[in-house]
């Protein structure tokens, strides 16, 4: 009996945690696309991690790889989780972004815990679905 209850409360706590890390992640990401949506590239410049920072060395520079390469997460239209996972080590939220044309686009985001809080370490835009070669 008490092994029953042991167990079961250890998964109530790990799907607390999990559901609090998804919480966590989503904010980060959330943030980073309201200071695109305000054209605040050194605010959205914050929520990339270190190594990304270091790679880009300046906002505008980020501005510049941001609004040529991903032009659905400067201006989104509609933005939906699915799943994340945890890969080799690193947390990988799924974002489904509808842009302002209706255009649906699935991302890749590589999320990293630093001590200032989860942090986007890349984005991955992957095949949407229905989309064709």
């Amino acid at each position: 009996m008490w092994k029953f209850v042991i167990a079961a409360a250890l998964s109530v706590l790990l799907a607390f945690g999990a559901a609090a890390q998804q919480t966590e992640i989503e904010d980060t990401i959330n943030s980073q696309l309201e200071a695109f949506k305000a054209d605040d590239f050194e605010q959205a410049f914050t929520y990339a991690t270190p190594t990304l920072q270091q790679l880009f060395q300046t906002p505008k520079n980020f501005e510049r790889m941001v609004t040529g390469g991903y032009p659905m997460v400067w201006r989104p239209a509609e933005v939906r989780y699915l799943e994340l996972r945890d890969y080799e080590g690193s947390m990988w939220q799924k974002v489904q972004i509808t842009d302002a044309k209706g255009a649906t686009h699935l991302l890749l985001y590589r999320m990293q815990q630093t001590p200032d809080g989860w942090r986007i370490g890349g984005v991955q835009i992957l095949e949407a679905p229905g989309a064709t070669a």
